[in-house]
């Protein structure tokens, strides 16, 4: 077990709630609305710094507090922290030590999520594709946050720049759009880079995990579809000339819309089954399958990377799949991986799962 108590601290709708993990596996019952998501989502912000809920302090926080912690016991007896301030932003704490950085809170343990949210994966919009890949890469690749940060202020500001000047009239303008037009192409390059890398990585696990799960009747291909064009192969400083080019050559229609049409801001991925555009053709079941496999495959990626299984936390997300899906991703994950899991009752799982796990019944808000 990589996880061994878990603490929480105003947050959510926990005033003050602290359990063990005595099995490797844990499955939290309880109705809707009783915090189960909560709880899970306190170990993937221990993990990665982020909730696939929400990106804002304010609404992690108890709602007449000022400060929410999330604590956590893991192994060789470490301790990792996360301090939420509604006014102030967030602080990071391993063996009760500030850390300089954030992102160092990261490696400790390392979690894939699951959640009825991620079965809009392929049907929903670009930007959850584009959360969902970064959440792989920083997994890999802490540092990325980072970059993500970078890019997003650069945007922030360029935007601001194309609403406040006017860019024609004023030389000095024009240098300083050049000056976020350097920064912006540097840092894209290396955001494309990382994302097609990890697609490239992924691919053949989840492609594997799509033909075990449909019992071999389904192929699976995935597309990066980066919003720069990528020309040539891959070279930081070509890739990072063409975007400068392209940015310089979309002035003319930012300076009507205001809008910045080139960037990974604009990436998306595509899914194939058999060929064929899962988004638009493939059937429901298709479609759970894929982010099925594709949990799998990230799950089994981390490992090798690593070589220590990620916990998994599943979000009441076998109630979404039907009982041949909720089988096979209960026989995928085994007792390989620790696994903390939420539902609103125990039907789904066989007796030897239920046998072999720790129970919590959650039937009113800590």
């Amino acid at each position: 077990m990589q996880l061994h108590q878990l603490e929480l601290n105003n947050f959510r709708n926990y005033r003050c709630f602290q359990f063990e993990l005595t099995e490797n596996r844990l499955i939290i019952i309880g109705q809707n609305g009783v915090g189960k998501s909560n709880l899970l989502e306190s170990v993937e912000l221990l993990s990665s710094l982020r909730s696939h809920r929400s990106n804002r302090n304010q609404d992690l926080i108890y709602w007449d507090q000022d400060q929410a912690c999330v604590s956590a016991m893991i192994e060789d007896d470490q301790k990792v922290s996360l301090e939420l301030n509604r006014k102030g932003g967030r602080k990071a704490y391993k063996n009760e030590k500030l850390l300089t950085r954030q992102i160092d809170l990261i490696g400790p343990i390392r979690s894939v999520g699951f959640s009825a949210l991620d079965l809009e994966l392929i049907r929903g919009e670009p930007a959850l594709r584009r959360h969902w890949l970064d959440r792989i890469v920083q997994q890999l690749e802490p540092i990325y946050s980072d970059l993500i940060g970078r890019f997003s202020r650069l945007l922030r500001q360029r935007s601001q720049l194309w609403r406040n000047l006017s860019i024609q009239s004023n030389k000095d303008q024009t240098t300083l759009l050049d000056s976020y037009d350097m920064q912006m192409a540097l840092v894209s390059t290396r955001i494309h880079r990382r994302r097609r890398r990890i697609l490239d990585r992924l691919l053949p696990i989840a492609s594997s995990w799509q033909e075990h799960l449909s019992n071999g009747k389904e192929n699976l291909n995935i597309k990066y579809l980066p919003g720069s064009k990528l020309e040539g192969e891959e070279s930081e400083r070509l890739w990072r000339e063409n975007i400068e080019r392209q940015l310089l050559e979309m002035r003319s229609e930012e300076e009507i819309t205001g809008n910045c049409r080139v960037g990974p801001h604009r990436d998306d991925v595509k899914f194939l089954v058999n060929g064929v555009d899962a988004r638009r053709f493939g059937s429901a079941g298709q479609q759970r399958t894929i982010v099925l496999a594709l949990k799998l495959a990230e799950l089994e990626l981390i490992k090798t990377v690593y070589g220590k299984s990620p916990i998994l936390l599943l979000d009441d997300v076998l109630a979404e799949l039907d009982p041949k899906r909720q089988l096979l991703l209960l026989d995928a994950v085994g007792e390989k991986h620790q696994c903390l899991i939420s539902a609103t009752h125990l039907e789904s799982f066989e007796g030897e799962w239920v046998q072999n796990s720790q129970l919590m019944q959650l039937d009113s808000f800590s």
